[in-house]
């Protein structure tokens, strides 16, 4: 089942990442009066918690340094509800993926069965020891098929994103370090020139490079270890691992149908620029 998991995770994540990548969300977003892309982020994936302090964003998405959920939480709020920027997060992915897919995709029964398939992958699953995951499966699913594609994707995207979380914490990696192991895994070197993590203090970065240096996680060169590679190794199965339940909850020929649904639509997406997923 892992290799099921992993395709359908590299075929579910760019439908989400177009939130990010394009520009309707962050209009919607600005429209309502969120002054930064930052605000726009925090504000509406943050807003299925509902109105919870800064602390509770911290912990939930795990990998932003501290302080950086409290600069946008809950003054991101405090004139716009939580809910309309929820709901400007969502209209303005519906419309990216609308315009990139082009009407024959957008109108297909491919999406349409894609969005039940994986709306019902989504349902299937208790939301036990996953926040992130719980909040977006209390907010309403849309009618719409496009939107409720996006929605559905979503869903499973922060189903996986819980459990990465459980698997870095098993791991004992935190936040930031987690971002040094994904550079590295992409070949990124130096790995402080990451974009999650180069405009933190240098103070902050070499401390968290100095910590995985004694734990025999990367090298002098700032460079995997043999031990660094396998304990990234180890948290990538197991974060296939834990996100396999809700698949196991389509029958094989289902599991099928919605690989086949969602390439044509996945392949679109990247060759329209939206990046193919990493690992995580």
């Amino acid at each position: 089942m892992t290799a099921t998991t992993r395709r359908l995770f590299e075929l579910l994540e760019p439908i989400c990442l177009v939130t990010f990548f394009e520009d309707e969300s962050n209009e919607e977003l600005a429209a309502l009066g969120h002054r930064t892309y930052w605000d726009g982020y925090f504000a509406s994936r943050a807003a299925s918690l509902g109105r919870v302090p800064a602390e509770v964003v911290h912990a939930a998405f795990y990998n932003f340094a501290d302080g950086e959920a409290a600069r946008h939480i809950p003054s991101a709020w405090e004139t716009i509800p939580p809910e309309a920027s929820f709901a400007a997060r969502e209209r303005g992915s519906a419309a990216s993926l609308r315009r990139l897919l082009g009407e024959d995709l957008s109108s297909s029964r491919g999406l349409t069965r894609a969005a039940d398939l994986a709306t019902k992958a989504a349902e299937s699953v208790p939301t036990t020891g996953r926040v992130n995951f719980a909040g977006m499966r209390a907010m309403p699913v849309p009618g719409d098929p496009v939107a409720r594609l996006w929605h559905s994707a979503t869903m499973l995207r922060e189903h996986r994103g819980d459990g990465h979380i459980a698997a870095l914490l098993a791991a004992g990696i935190g936040g930031t370090e987690s971002h040094v192991l994904s550079a590295l895994d992409m070949g990124i070197h130096p790995a402080e020139s990451f974009g999650r993590i180069h405009h933190l203090p240098k103070q902050r970065l070499a401390a968290v490079m100095a910590g995985l240096r004694e734990r025999g996680l990367i090298d002098d060169d700032g460079r995997f270890t043999d031990a660094g590679r396998a304990t990234k190794q180890r948290i990538e199965d197991l974060t296939d691992e834990l996100a396999a339940p809700p698949f196991d909850a389509l029958p094989d020929a289902e599991l099928d149908e919605l690989v086949r649904d969602l390439e044509p639509l996945t392949t679109t997406l990247v060759a329209a620029g939206i990046p193919s997923p990493v690992r995580g």
